[in-house]
């Protein structure tokens, strides 16, 4: 049972249910939402800042999920390791490359660009105060300097939120092997995956 209660999606805020696009949204869909709907304006303030990251973002659909899968590993966020987004499934990503964020650096299916990134994304991670100028040359190999903000918010934003739901603990909706909180450390790779829109 989640940790915040869950407010049914007929009492959300009808501003906050629109843009959510709650009611056409499946209950895992509208995942954090329906804790956040406690604060409308604040959770319409989120819609509005992760609306802008990705309909605005210069990078990758495929790069961006394969930040944000590597990052809900080290949150143990396992909602985020659950869910696979169809508009990354449709942008390349396969759970072959899912699997391969195991070793990311070793994979020979991931791009150079990717395994930059991920690296970048690890860091912030797991220590952050270990991102160097070298880090940040090697980001210049392959993104310009807008795409390097726009990761640093994309992983900032998977960091934040993530570890958010890892808190909360909301993990009814999935998969059992997600749910079984005798299991030490789960990985998103190896796993059954639940694709949604998005």
């Amino acid at each position: 049972m989640s940790r915040i209660s869950k407010i049914p999606v007929e009492d959300w805020d009808p501003e906050l249910r629109t843009l959510a696009a709650a009611d056409s949204a499946t209950p895992l869909e509208q995942g954090l939402m329906r804790m956040m709907a406690h604060t409308p304006q604040m959770a319409k303030g989120l819609i509005a800042f992760s609306g802008a990251l990705f309909q605005n973002r210069t990078l990758p659909r495929r790069l961006v999920e394969l930040v944000r899968l590597r990052i809900a590993f080290h949150n143990q966020c396992r909602s985020c390791m659950a869910i696979r987004y169809r508009s990354a499934v449709d942008d390349g990503l396969t759970e072959g490359m899912v699997c391969s964020l195991e070793q990311p650096q070793d994979a020979d299916n991931l791009s150079a660009a990717e395994k930059a990134a991920l690296r970048y994304a690890e860091f912030s991670s797991v220590d952050h105060l270990a991102i160097s100028d070298e880090t940040f040359c090697d980001l210049r190999d392959h993104f310009s300097e807008g795409q390097i903000v726009e990761l640093g918010l994309f992983v900032a934003f998977f960091i934040g939120f993530g570890r958010l739901g890892a808190a909360w603990d909301m993990i009814e909706d999935l998969p059992a092997a997600f749910q079984d909180k005798a299991a030490p450390l789960l990985a998103p790779w190896r796993q059954e995956a639940i694709l949604v829109r998005g």
